[in-house]
This record gives structure tokens, sequence and C-alpha cells, in this order.
């Protein structure tokens, strides 16, 4: 799988070790940055990332900022970006399961180290389920041509 990650300064620590784990994993990892821990604008990562999400340019997009919420808000301001915030492995899991998640935003702050790993492989295998999650999805989808 092809996967854009990015970070501001406070999740860059958070950031190296994802894309640490992303290509042990195996897959191809473009990093947008940021390439230090001198303050930058979080949004400036975050839409990178959910940009070539939404343009297809990478299958899927991981953002970190300190607490992940910043990145949150920036990513789902993109058309087509489901972005979700997971602090461990059962939001990350529900997260594709329900929301068909196609940005992970991560916490740098409230992450436990010893289950980034875990969070990162669960929303990376787990399939959407589809079904009566389907249409819930397509009704937030919706909502973007208001």
């Amino acid at each position: 799988m092809k996967i854009a990650i990015g970070s501001d300064h406070a999740g860059f620590d958070l950031k190296e070790k994802v894309k640490a784990i992303l290509h042990k994993l195996g897959h191809q990892v473009i990093d947008f940055g940021t390439s230090g821990k001198e303050s930058v604008d979080y949004p400036d990562y975050g839409l990178k990332v959910a940009k070539s999400v939404a343009s297809h340019e990478v299958d899927r997009g991981v953002a970190i900022c300190w607490t992940g919420n910043g990145m949150t808000i920036a990513a789902n301001k993109v058309r087509g970006i489901r972005a979700t915030l997971a602090l461990n492995k059962d939001m990350a899991y529900y997260a594709r399961l329900h929301n068909d998640s196609n940005v992970l935003t991560m916490s740098q702050k409230y992450t436990p180290d010893g289950e980034v790993e875990e969070i990162v492989k669960t929303w990376l295998e787990t399939s959407f389920e589809g079904g009566r999650h389907e249409r819930r999805v397509k009704k937030i989808g919706d909502a973007e041509n208001c």
C-alpha cells in the first residue's frame, strides 16, 4: 500500500516511529514533513496528506500532531476524506470497520508508546464492513455537497 504521512513539530517523533513501522510492514511511504522540531503550522501538513489521499496519489494517509485534534479537523476539510483519531487499537479498528477511515490521525501526547504499532497495523488491516455503515458513510459524503 502507498501511504502518505505528515506531522507538525509536536508530532515529529511519533511520525518518525510510524514511518519506520510502515516501512517494516512493507508499505511505500510518502513523507510530507515536517523534517524536525522547529515550530510549524499543523494544517500545512495535514492538508498535504489529505489532498494526496483525495487525489488518489496514495491509498491512505497518517497525520500526527500533539493531540491529534488539529490534524483531524484540518484533514476533514478536504472533500472525500474521513480522518479519524485513534488513541488505541479499538478506536483504529472501528474507524475502519464502521467509518471507512482513509486518514488515520494520531496524538504524540496521548498515544501509549507500546501501542503505536498495534494501532497502525489494526487500522491498515481492517476492512470496511459496509452494510448499514455504507448508508451512514454516504450521508457524510453527501454533506460535502451542502
